[in-house]
């Protein structure tokens, strides 16, 4: 069949004339087919699925009645735009509590359709061809995609184990630190698991203040913290001056599919967020905000009963690992676990990269996780696996233990 005419007419951002064709397997597809294939060749056989990067339970039963309730109000039909002046009171109200962040909600607080729909958006408010975003890898690819489509460009930084998985903003040269405009950070980190330190957020402040630019810190996870006080950027010395932090119902309620966070801090560039926001979409669902609120306000008996969950059986995980040789270390914060690969079995096959350790655990072992061969060669292991209850979950960790057990790993 003939190629139509409009295979000449894509953007050249998403690959012009050659939009459709590349043959490429991504990543996560690849762990797709390698699942299916894994359940297709045992059937009947358990998947202990370790790649999922979502809260496996759902939304607390409080605040899925605050929703239905909501629903079904009249008032509530409209398009809410930038967001009702309640969420965004209750945001102002939660910041306080968990963070010490005073806000401003009608001009530091605006609700966006998820973090992502905040991330795809920012770089509009800023990015002219030829200015600079940077990144970290192995991160979260949004903003740096979206500045590429805008004529951007973006320059990566690595986070190693050797420097805790912070990236050195130092090492950036002089020379290009004039067109850089937007600074991403996201901590506690997908996928390491790393959270960042006070020192270092002081460090980006003065860093983004000296060459202008600013920090968007990407805290969907910051509410997952299992050591002291969650950390906001905005609540360090000068933060509110130069970044923008994005938070998220979705890991710290278990409320992913919902759709609903917010960006908050410097009041200038969350005005700019509003107004390309306001020629994006026409704002979440009301019932939701509404429903939302209910749990800001109830989050001191809610996250604390996730972040123990998680911290749990993390703790639970490392515990296996190390004993099996792996040198694993329970994070943090977030719900991930990342660990250096293997170099092979004992009188057996090597592993030449994360991609072909994790591809053997799926095949072999029907436990899935996600490799990433950016910096190093590492897999990241979720707490988020389906274990409905503790029994349960002792019983998915017991046999995460029992069959990587039974390979005599080399490191």
């Amino acid at each position: 069949m003939p190629d139509s005419y409009l295979q000449e007419r894509f953007a050249e951002r998403i690959g012009g004339s050659r939009f459709g064709k590349d043959t490429t397997i991504y990543k996560f597809e690849k762990i797709k087919r390698a699942k299916r294939a894994a359940l297709a060749a045992h059937p009947g056989a358990e998947l202990i699925d370790m790649g999922v990067g979502e809260p496996d339970e759902g939304a607390f039963s409080e605040v899925v009645s605050a929703l239905a309730q909501e629903a079904g109000k009249l008032e509530n039909r409209f398009y809410s735009d930038n967001g009702i002046p309640e969420f965004r009171e209750a945001v102002a109200r939660y910041m306080k509590a968990l963070y010490g962040v005073t806000l401003t909600p009608e001009s530091e607080v605006c609700h966006s359709i998820g973090s992502k729909s905040a991330l795809s958006l920012l770089p509009a408010c800023f990015i002219n061809p030829g200015d600079l975003t940077v990144m970290t890898i192995p991160g979260y690819p949004v903003l740096g995609t979206w500045t590429k489509y805008l004529g951007g460009e973006v320059l990566n930084l690595p986070l190693t184990k050797a420097n805790g998985f912070l990236p050195e903003l130092d090492s950036i040269p002089a020379d290009t630190r004039r067109r850089i405009k937007l600074i991403y950070l996201n901590y506690p980190n997908n996928p390491t698991g790393a959270s960042a330190t006070p020192e270092f957020l002081d460090r980006a402040i003065a860093f983004a203040r000296q060459v202008g630019a600013l920090i968007v810190f990407d805290a969907a996870y910051a509410p997952l913290n299992f050591a002291g006080r969650p950390l906001s950027i905005l609540s360090r010395p000068g933060g509110r001056d130069v970044a923008v932090e994005l938070h998220s119902m979705s890991k710290g309620f278990n409320m992913t599919g919902w759709r609903l966070g917010w960006v908050c801090g410097n009041a200038l560039a969350v005005k700019a967020f509003a107004t390309v926001k306001d020629n994006a979409d026409s704002g979440q669902f009301i019932a939701i905000q509404k429903a939302s609120i209910k749990a800001l306000d109830s989050q001191a008996a809610l996250t604390p009963k996730i972040c123990e969950k998680y911290s749990r059986r993390l703790k639970a995980l490392v515990q296996t690992l190390r004993e099996l040789g792996f040198d694993a270390a329970a994070p943090q914060g977030s719900f991930y676990l990342y660990v250096e690969i293997p170099k092979g079995i004992r009188g057996g096959r090597a592993f030449a990269s994360a991609e072909d350790f994790s591809q053997w655990l799926i095949t072999e072992k029907l436990i899935s996780t996600v490799p990433w061969d950016d910096v190093g060669h590492f897999v990241r292991f979720s707490a988020t696996f389906v274990a409905p209850g503790l029994a349960e979950e002792k019983r998915v960790l017991g046999e995460v233990r029992r069959r990587l057990g039974e390979a005599a790993f080399t490191f």
